[in-house]
Protein backbone atom coordinates (compact mmCIF):
# COMPACT_ATOMS: atom_id res chain seq x y z
CA UNK A 1 0.00 0.00 0.00
CA UNK A 2 1.05 3.57 -0.65
CA UNK A 3 0.55 6.28 2.00
CA UNK A 4 -0.87 9.28 0.14
CA UNK A 5 -1.11 11.26 3.36
CA UNK A 6 2.60 10.80 4.07
CA UNK A 7 3.62 11.91 0.57
CA UNK A 8 1.67 15.17 0.65
CA UNK A 9 2.52 15.92 4.27
CA UNK A 10 6.16 15.65 3.19
CA UNK A 11 5.56 17.89 0.17
CA UNK A 12 3.81 20.46 2.36
CA UNK A 13 6.75 20.43 4.74
CA UNK A 14 9.63 20.52 2.25
CA UNK A 15 8.32 22.52 -0.73
CA UNK A 16 10.39 25.70 -0.80
CA UNK A 17 7.98 28.45 -1.78
CA UNK A 18 6.77 31.66 -0.16
CA UNK A 19 4.17 30.05 2.08
CA UNK A 20 3.65 33.34 3.92
CA UNK A 21 1.93 34.70 0.80
CA UNK A 22 -0.86 32.13 1.27
CA UNK A 23 -1.17 32.31 5.06
CA UNK A 24 -4.70 33.21 6.11
CA UNK A 25 -5.84 33.62 2.50
CA UNK A 26 -8.61 31.94 0.50
CA UNK A 27 -7.32 29.57 -2.20
CA UNK A 28 -10.13 28.56 -4.56
CA UNK A 29 -9.58 25.27 -6.40
CA UNK A 30 -11.82 24.17 -9.25
CA UNK A 31 -11.97 20.51 -10.16
CA UNK A 32 -11.21 19.74 -6.53
CA UNK A 33 -12.33 16.13 -6.89
CA UNK A 34 -10.11 15.60 -9.92
CA UNK A 35 -6.59 14.23 -9.64
CA UNK A 36 -4.61 17.48 -9.72
CA UNK A 37 -7.17 19.63 -7.94
CA UNK A 38 -7.60 17.20 -5.04
CA UNK A 39 -3.84 16.85 -4.56
CA UNK A 40 -3.35 20.63 -4.58
CA UNK A 41 -6.04 20.86 -1.91
CA UNK A 42 -4.44 18.05 0.08
CA UNK A 43 -1.05 19.76 0.05
CA UNK A 44 -2.44 23.08 1.31
CA UNK A 45 -4.47 21.35 4.01
CA UNK A 46 -1.42 19.38 5.13
CA UNK A 47 0.48 22.65 5.34
CA UNK A 48 -2.19 23.93 7.72
CA UNK A 49 -1.87 20.82 9.88
CA UNK A 50 1.89 21.09 10.01
CA UNK A 51 2.33 24.82 10.53
CA UNK A 52 -1.05 26.35 11.38
CA UNK A 53 -0.79 28.45 8.22
CA UNK A 54 -4.52 29.22 8.25
CA UNK A 55 -4.94 28.76 4.50
CA UNK A 56 -8.65 28.49 3.63
CA UNK A 57 -9.05 25.93 0.85
CA UNK A 58 -12.28 26.68 -1.00
CA UNK A 59 -12.98 23.55 -3.06
CA UNK A 60 -15.50 23.85 -5.89
CA UNK A 61 -17.06 20.40 -6.40
CA UNK A 62 -20.02 19.07 -8.34
CA UNK A 63 -20.42 15.92 -6.26
CA UNK A 64 -20.21 16.33 -2.46
CA UNK A 65 -20.21 12.54 -1.98
CA UNK A 66 -17.14 12.20 -4.20
CA UNK A 67 -15.50 15.08 -2.36
CA UNK A 68 -16.18 13.35 0.94
CA UNK A 69 -14.60 10.15 -0.35
CA UNK A 70 -11.47 11.97 -1.56
CA UNK A 71 -11.01 14.67 1.07
CA UNK A 72 -13.16 13.38 3.94
CA UNK A 73 -10.22 13.16 6.32
CA UNK A 74 -10.07 16.97 6.33
CA UNK A 75 -12.55 19.29 8.02
CA UNK A 76 -13.25 22.97 8.44
CA UNK A 77 -10.73 22.92 11.29
CA UNK A 78 -8.08 22.00 8.74
CA UNK A 79 -9.22 24.86 6.50
CA UNK A 80 -11.42 22.95 4.03
CA UNK A 81 -14.61 24.59 2.76
CA UNK A 82 -16.66 22.73 0.14
CA UNK A 83 -18.75 24.67 -2.38
CA UNK A 84 -21.18 22.61 -4.45
CA UNK A 85 -21.54 23.71 -8.06
CA UNK A 86 -20.04 23.64 -11.52
CA UNK A 87 -18.13 26.21 -13.55
CA UNK A 88 -21.48 27.26 -15.02
CA UNK A 89 -22.59 28.26 -11.50
CA UNK A 90 -19.59 30.43 -10.65
CA UNK A 91 -21.28 33.75 -11.43
CA UNK A 92 -24.13 32.97 -9.02
CA UNK A 93 -21.99 31.58 -6.21
CA UNK A 94 -20.41 33.80 -3.58
CA UNK A 95 -16.91 32.36 -3.85
CA UNK A 96 -14.00 33.98 -2.04
CA UNK A 97 -10.90 34.00 -4.21
CA UNK A 98 -7.65 35.54 -3.04
CA UNK A 99 -5.84 32.89 -5.07
CA UNK A 100 -7.27 30.61 -7.77
CA UNK A 101 -6.08 27.25 -9.09
CA UNK A 102 -8.26 26.36 -12.07
CA UNK A 103 -7.93 22.64 -12.85
CA UNK A 104 -11.49 21.68 -13.82
CA UNK A 105 -11.55 20.11 -17.29
CA UNK A 106 -12.60 16.92 -19.12
CA UNK A 107 -9.61 14.56 -19.41
CA UNK A 108 -10.79 11.38 -21.19
CA UNK A 109 -10.13 10.95 -24.92
CA UNK A 110 -13.34 8.97 -25.29
CA UNK A 111 -15.29 11.94 -23.89
CA UNK A 112 -13.54 14.34 -26.30
CA UNK A 113 -14.71 12.22 -29.23
CA UNK A 114 -18.29 11.69 -28.09
CA UNK A 115 -18.84 15.18 -26.61
CA UNK A 116 -16.61 17.62 -28.51
CA UNK A 117 -18.98 20.57 -28.09
CA UNK A 118 -19.23 20.04 -24.34
CA UNK A 119 -15.45 19.58 -24.11
CA UNK A 120 -14.63 22.84 -25.90
CA UNK A 121 -17.33 24.75 -24.02
CA UNK A 122 -16.25 23.43 -20.63
CA UNK A 123 -12.68 24.53 -21.27
CA UNK A 124 -13.31 27.96 -22.78
CA UNK A 125 -16.54 29.08 -21.10
CA UNK A 126 -15.45 27.66 -17.74
CA UNK A 127 -12.13 29.49 -17.90
CA UNK A 128 -13.87 32.75 -18.83
CA UNK A 129 -16.15 32.41 -15.80
CA UNK A 130 -13.14 31.91 -13.54
CA UNK A 131 -11.28 34.85 -15.07
CA UNK A 132 -14.30 37.06 -14.48
CA UNK A 133 -14.38 35.90 -10.86
CA UNK A 134 -10.67 36.69 -10.50
CA UNK A 135 -11.31 40.12 -11.98
CA UNK A 136 -14.20 40.87 -9.62
CA UNK A 137 -12.36 39.49 -6.60
CA UNK A 138 -9.09 41.25 -7.39
CA UNK A 139 -7.36 37.92 -6.91
CA UNK A 140 -3.66 38.07 -6.06
CA UNK A 141 -2.81 35.20 -8.41
CA UNK A 142 -4.56 32.80 -10.80
CA UNK A 143 -3.04 29.61 -12.22
CA UNK A 144 -4.70 28.02 -15.22
CA UNK A 145 -3.83 24.34 -15.61
CA UNK A 146 -3.27 23.77 -19.32
CA UNK A 147 -1.77 20.86 -21.23
CA UNK A 148 1.15 19.80 -23.42
CA UNK A 149 -1.51 19.09 -26.07
CA UNK A 150 -1.42 22.74 -27.06
CA UNK A 151 1.82 21.81 -28.89
CA UNK A 152 -0.19 19.67 -31.29
CA UNK A 153 2.04 17.43 -33.38
CA UNK A 154 5.19 18.87 -31.84
CA UNK A 155 8.40 17.90 -33.63
CA UNK A 156 8.44 15.88 -36.84
CA UNK A 157 10.97 13.42 -35.45
CA UNK A 158 11.72 11.96 -32.03
CA UNK A 159 14.61 13.22 -29.94
CA UNK A 160 15.55 15.93 -27.47
CA UNK A 161 17.84 17.95 -29.72
CA UNK A 162 15.05 20.48 -30.32
CA UNK A 163 13.14 21.01 -27.11
CA UNK A 164 9.75 22.70 -27.30
CA UNK A 165 9.84 25.89 -25.29
CA UNK A 166 6.67 27.81 -24.50
CA UNK A 167 6.81 29.69 -27.84
CA UNK A 168 7.11 26.57 -30.01
CA UNK A 169 3.41 25.88 -30.43
CA UNK A 170 2.94 23.35 -33.24
CA UNK A 171 0.30 22.29 -35.73
CA UNK A 172 -3.21 21.28 -34.68
CA UNK A 173 -5.80 20.26 -37.26
CA UNK A 174 -8.87 22.42 -36.50
CA UNK A 175 -11.04 20.08 -38.59
CA UNK A 176 -10.29 17.07 -36.40
CA UNK A 177 -13.02 16.44 -33.84
CA UNK A 178 -10.49 15.44 -31.21
CA UNK A 179 -8.89 18.87 -31.53
CA UNK A 180 -11.74 20.20 -29.39
CA UNK A 181 -9.47 19.62 -26.38
CA UNK A 182 -6.23 21.02 -27.82
CA UNK A 183 -7.89 24.00 -29.47
CA UNK A 184 -9.92 24.60 -26.32
CA UNK A 185 -6.76 24.74 -24.25
CA UNK A 186 -5.17 27.16 -26.71
CA UNK A 187 -8.24 29.39 -26.68
CA UNK A 188 -8.35 29.33 -22.89
CA UNK A 189 -4.70 30.32 -22.65
CA UNK A 190 -5.38 33.21 -25.02
CA UNK A 191 -8.27 34.29 -22.81
CA UNK A 192 -5.87 34.23 -19.86
CA UNK A 193 -3.30 36.52 -21.48
CA UNK A 194 -6.10 38.73 -22.82
CA UNK A 195 -7.56 39.18 -19.33
CA UNK A 196 -4.09 40.00 -18.07
CA UNK A 197 -3.47 42.54 -20.84
CA UNK A 198 -6.85 44.25 -20.71
CA UNK A 199 -7.92 43.87 -17.08
CA UNK A 200 -4.61 43.17 -15.31
CA UNK A 201 -5.82 39.81 -13.98
CA UNK A 202 -2.66 38.19 -12.53
CA UNK A 203 -2.95 34.93 -14.45
CA UNK A 204 -0.31 32.32 -15.30
CA UNK A 205 -0.64 28.96 -17.07
CA UNK A 206 1.08 25.65 -16.46
CA UNK A 207 1.25 23.22 -19.38
CA UNK A 208 1.33 19.78 -17.83
CA UNK A 209 2.89 16.82 -19.56
CA UNK A 210 0.81 13.68 -19.02
CA UNK A 211 0.63 13.45 -15.26
CA UNK A 212 -0.03 10.41 -13.12
CA UNK A 213 0.76 8.77 -9.81
CA UNK A 214 -0.95 7.78 -6.56
CA UNK A 215 -4.31 9.47 -6.15
CA UNK A 216 -5.80 8.49 -9.51
CA UNK A 217 -9.16 6.69 -9.39
CA UNK A 218 -8.40 3.01 -8.99
CA UNK A 219 -10.74 2.27 -11.90
CA UNK A 220 -9.07 4.85 -14.17
CA UNK A 221 -9.19 3.63 -17.78
CA UNK A 222 -6.41 5.80 -19.22
CA UNK A 223 -3.41 4.08 -20.77
CA UNK A 224 -0.99 4.43 -17.86
CA UNK A 225 -3.48 2.97 -15.37
CA UNK A 226 -4.55 0.10 -17.61
CA UNK A 227 -0.89 -0.62 -18.35
CA UNK A 228 -0.03 -0.89 -14.66
CA UNK A 229 -3.06 -3.05 -13.85
CA UNK A 230 -2.50 -5.50 -16.69
CA UNK A 231 1.22 -5.88 -16.03
CA UNK A 232 0.72 -6.73 -12.37
CA UNK A 233 -2.17 -9.07 -13.19
CA UNK A 234 -0.08 -10.93 -15.77
CA UNK A 235 -2.38 -9.96 -18.64
CA UNK A 236 -1.30 -8.90 -22.09
CA UNK A 237 -1.62 -5.20 -22.82
CA UNK A 238 -3.12 -4.48 -26.24
CA UNK A 239 -2.08 -1.17 -27.78
CA UNK A 240 -4.31 0.30 -30.48
CA UNK A 241 -1.48 2.44 -31.90
CA UNK A 242 2.12 1.65 -32.79
CA UNK A 243 3.25 3.42 -29.64
CA UNK A 244 5.78 5.43 -31.65
CA UNK A 245 4.74 8.81 -30.22
CA UNK A 246 7.23 10.25 -27.74
CA UNK A 247 6.66 12.58 -24.86
CA UNK A 248 7.68 13.47 -21.34
CA UNK A 249 5.69 12.75 -18.19
CA UNK A 250 5.17 14.39 -14.83
CA UNK A 251 4.64 12.77 -11.45
CA UNK A 252 1.61 13.98 -9.55
CA UNK A 253 3.51 15.50 -6.61
CA UNK A 254 5.94 17.19 -9.02
CA UNK A 255 2.98 18.71 -10.88
CA UNK A 256 1.47 19.98 -7.63
CA UNK A 257 4.78 21.52 -6.57
CA UNK A 258 4.99 23.23 -9.99
CA UNK A 259 1.48 24.66 -9.71
CA UNK A 260 2.09 26.04 -6.22
CA UNK A 261 5.47 27.44 -7.28
CA UNK A 262 3.90 29.27 -10.22
CA UNK A 263 0.99 30.42 -8.04
CA UNK A 264 3.28 32.38 -5.71
CA UNK A 265 6.34 33.09 -7.90
CA UNK A 266 5.26 32.90 -11.55
CA UNK A 267 5.21 35.88 -13.86
CA UNK A 268 1.81 37.22 -14.87
CA UNK A 269 0.73 36.53 -18.45
CA UNK A 270 3.29 33.73 -18.84
CA UNK A 271 2.98 29.97 -19.45
CA UNK A 272 5.25 27.31 -17.96
CA UNK A 273 5.97 23.78 -19.19
CA UNK A 274 5.82 21.08 -16.52
CA UNK A 275 7.58 17.79 -17.24
CA UNK A 276 10.44 15.58 -16.11
CA UNK A 277 12.99 15.51 -18.96
CA UNK A 278 14.37 12.19 -17.68
CA UNK A 279 11.05 10.50 -18.53
CA UNK A 280 11.26 11.16 -22.28
CA UNK A 281 10.35 7.96 -24.14
CA UNK A 282 7.98 6.49 -26.68
CA UNK A 283 4.72 5.04 -25.49
CA UNK A 284 5.92 1.60 -26.63
CA UNK A 285 9.19 2.00 -24.72
CA UNK A 286 7.28 2.97 -21.61
CA UNK A 287 4.96 -0.03 -21.96
CA UNK A 288 7.89 -2.39 -22.42
CA UNK A 289 9.59 -0.95 -19.33
CA UNK A 290 6.48 -1.48 -17.21
CA UNK A 291 6.17 -5.12 -18.29
CA UNK A 292 9.88 -5.71 -17.82
CA UNK A 293 9.99 -4.23 -14.32
CA UNK A 294 6.54 -5.03 -12.94
CA UNK A 295 4.95 -7.67 -15.16
CA UNK A 296 4.11 -11.16 -13.95
CA UNK A 297 3.88 -14.44 -15.83
CA UNK A 298 4.59 -14.42 -19.54
CA UNK A 299 2.33 -11.49 -20.40
CA UNK A 300 3.61 -8.93 -22.87
CA UNK A 301 2.68 -5.88 -24.92
CA UNK A 302 0.63 -6.60 -28.06
CA UNK A 303 0.31 -4.14 -30.95
CA UNK A 304 -3.10 -4.25 -32.65
CA UNK A 305 -3.46 -0.96 -34.50
CA UNK A 306 -7.00 0.42 -34.73
CA UNK A 307 -7.11 3.41 -37.12
CA UNK A 308 -10.44 4.47 -35.60
CA UNK A 309 -9.19 4.57 -32.01
CA UNK A 310 -9.71 8.03 -30.38
CA UNK A 311 -6.02 8.80 -30.02
CA UNK A 312 -3.92 11.52 -31.66
CA UNK A 313 -1.62 10.63 -34.57
CA UNK A 314 2.09 10.09 -34.01
CA UNK A 315 3.63 13.09 -32.27
CA UNK A 316 6.85 14.04 -30.47
CA UNK A 317 6.74 16.36 -27.47
CA UNK A 318 10.08 16.92 -25.71
CA UNK A 319 9.32 19.90 -23.48
CA UNK A 320 11.76 22.58 -22.36
CA UNK A 321 11.23 23.19 -18.63
CA UNK A 322 13.99 25.77 -18.12
CA UNK A 323 11.51 28.61 -17.59
CA UNK A 324 9.94 26.75 -14.66
CA UNK A 325 13.30 25.65 -13.31
CA UNK A 326 14.33 29.31 -13.18
CA UNK A 327 11.70 29.69 -10.42
CA UNK A 328 13.53 27.06 -8.36
CA UNK A 329 11.41 24.02 -9.31
CA UNK A 330 12.97 20.61 -9.98
CA UNK A 331 11.22 17.31 -10.79
CA UNK A 332 11.91 14.61 -8.23
CA UNK A 333 10.42 11.35 -9.52
CA UNK A 334 11.35 9.42 -12.67
CA UNK A 335 9.19 7.18 -14.83
CA UNK A 336 10.05 3.81 -13.28
CA UNK A 337 9.48 5.15 -9.77
CA UNK A 338 6.22 6.77 -10.92
CA UNK A 339 4.95 3.32 -11.82
CA UNK A 340 6.37 1.73 -8.69
CA UNK A 341 4.45 4.18 -6.51
CA UNK A 342 1.34 3.98 -8.67
CA UNK A 343 1.26 0.17 -8.47
CA UNK A 344 1.77 0.27 -4.71
CA UNK A 345 -1.18 2.67 -4.45
CA UNK A 346 -3.44 0.61 -6.71
CA UNK A 347 -2.57 -2.68 -5.03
Amino acid sequence: MFDLHEEYASLAQHLDIDWDALAGRHVLITGATGLIGSLCARTLLERNRLTGAGIIVDALVRDPAKAQAMLGQYTAEDGLVLHQGSLADVDSLDLPADYIIHTACPTASSFFMSHPVETFSAIVDGTKSMLELARRSRAASFVYVSSMEIYGMGNKQRGTEHLLDERAVGYIDPCSVRSCYSEGKRAAENLCVSYHAEYQVPVKAVRLAQTFGPGIPRDDVRLFAALARNAVAGKDFVMKTTGASTRMYAYTADAVSAILTVLVAGKNGVSYNVANPATYSSIREMADMVYREFGTGDAHVVIDVDPNAPYPPEHHLPLDVSRLEALGWKPQVGLEDMYRRLIAYMG
